[in-house]
């Protein structure tokens, strides 16, 4: 039997009905935003390590939330560690000290200061004294010469508040490190100034004053062995940095996102008034790089920034 054959036009428009009724694969279209990588949050550790777990662990839970992307926290061991973490893209976000913040921006063209407590515009330094010196409290910064001959800690060596600030404040009053008594100390954390101090291991300590007025709420500190001689005047501090790489992992709009999220953290809401306490604030409030540009010279001015 002779099979009759079919033209091709005829061939070709039967199959286009099956063609269009075959299930077609989904179109695939992959945003910055679907991105499953974490957004790895960090601070300076300038606080009891537990407290800081608890607080972070809180906050990235947050952020998670209102983010809609993984946040993770990663501790460090010293400032020095969140600076080189933020610049080799190991954190995204970090929250760092004035000085810190101002070292890793000029490590990271684009980096942005975001946000800051509603405290860290005007923030200050304590200095403390164990009570056996006998040196009684005063407010004119011409009383820092009294401390020449005595020991002295400060916190972190890269803490604004622990050392930069302090530092400053003294060589204004004429004091240089070298009027102390043997080396200057740095504890390391503004917790362990306090305990220091309080112990007579030094004699002179100082730190931020936040801490300080935190621990006295919780009544960690013993009043009868270590009190405040000084409070020095207000600068600007704290605040968030964020990495420019962000926005390639989840859009160009993130950094205002996450901006909006920290911002948004509410004292009427009990969730959010916890983390808000832990960072012994009422609220955030936005911040940009020019309010470090004092923070810069003074680093500058002492050998702290090249």
């Amino acid at each position: 039997m002779r099979i009759k054959q079919i033209p091709w036009a005829a061939l070709v428009g039967l199959m286009l009905p099956l063609i269009a009724c075959a299930p077609q694969p989904e179109a695939t279209t992959s945003t910055p935003a679907q991105s499953t990588q974490a957004l790895v949050t960090g601070a300076i550790p300038d606080q009891d390590p537990e407290k800081l777990q608890r607080l972070y662990g809180k906050l990235a839970a947050y952020l998670e939330k209102e983010l809609g992307v993984k946040v993770e926290y990663k501790p460090v061991t010293d400032y020095a560690a969140a600076v080189t973490a933020f610049k080799v893209g190991d954190l995204d976000l970090v929250w760092f000290g004035g000085l810190t913040g101002v070292q890793a921006r000029l490590q990271v063209p684009g980096a942005e200061a975001i946000v800051q407590r509603d405290i860290d515009a005007q923030f200050h330094t304590v200095f403390i004294a164990n009570k056996n010196t006998n040196i009684a409290p005063f407010t004119d910064i011409s009383g820092l010469q009294q401390l020449k001959g005595r020991t002295l800690t400060f916190g972190s060596d890269a803490s604004t508040s622990g050392r930069l600030m302090p530092q400053y404040f003294l060589k204004q009053a004429g004091v240089n490190l070298q009027d102390f008594k043997g080396e200057v100390g740095f504890s390391g954390s503004h917790d362990t100034t306090i305990k220091l101090v309080a112990a007579g291991t030094y004699e002179i300590g100082a730190l931020n004053e936040q801490v300080w007025n935190s621990r006295l709420e919780t009544k960690e500190i013993d009043l009868d062995k270590v009190q405040v001689i000084w409070r020095t005047p207000a600068y600007y501090d704290y605040h968030w940095v964020i990495n420019p790489n962000v926005k390639q992992r989840y859009g160009e709009d993130f950094t205002t996102k996450v901006q909006q999220a920290l911002l948004k953290l509410d004292p009427q809401v009990p969730e959010q008034k916890e983390i808000l306490d832990l960072f012994g604030a009422a609220k955030f409030i936005p911040t940009t790089n020019a309010n470090y540009a004092n923070i810069e010279a003074v680093g500058r001015e002492i050998g702290k920034i090249k």
